[in-house]
């Protein structure tokens, strides 16, 4: 069975009526009351997720929160370094034969393509856009890797983090 107390306290009084002024406070001669029962409050609002941004806007490209990395001839270029998960953008340009560009998850040994553009002397020019979200885990980086024989064929890439390793996210 649930117990009642009355508070008598102006500083709660006062806190009330500072947190929520549309209320009035109770006026004078009013107690705050507590009960032993547990009553639970779940808020649902886009604030109380941490966040006031929505979903689609915590996305965006700022410009104190976008690096853009520009890669050509034969190199491998760390592109992120950080733990977290990140937006990227992608444009390669391919032109000449047997050119190859390709974005890579590197954890120090071993390089594992997730995008490959590859031109060979039987296919046409590719040039292309892509979008993508990473992880990148300790140890971990993004790398750029052009192994073009022509300064024409590049690869740039924008990326944003969206989130660090353990979800918190990163506004714009």
């Amino acid at each position: 069975m649930a117990q009642e107390f009355a508070i008598n306290s102006s500083a709660i009084e006062s806190k009330i009526n500072q947190l929520l002024p549309s209320q009035g406070g109770f006026g004078a001669g009013v107690d705050f009351s507590a009960s032993t029962m547990v009553i639970p409050i779940i808020d649902l609002t886009e604030t109380a997720t941490g966040s006031g941004l929505r979903q689609d806007l915590q996305t965006s490209l700022s410009h104190t929160t976008s690096t853009n990395t520009y890669i050509n001839q034969a190199t491998n270029t760390t592109i992120v370094n950080t733990t977290g998960y990140y937006s990227v953008i992608a444009t390669c340009g391919v032109f000449f034969a047997q050119g190859l560009v390709e974005l890579n998850l590197f954890d120090g040994t071993t390089s594992k393509p997730i995008v490959l553009f590859n031109k060979n002397q039987f296919v046409d020019t590719v040039v292309r856009k892509i979008q993508l979200n990473v992880a990148i885990k300790a140890g971990e980086s993004l790398r750029g890797t052009c192994v073009c024989p022509n300064i024409n064929d590049y690869l740039s890439v924008t990326t944003r983090q969206l989130a660090d390793i353990n979800g918190n996210l990163t506004d714009p």
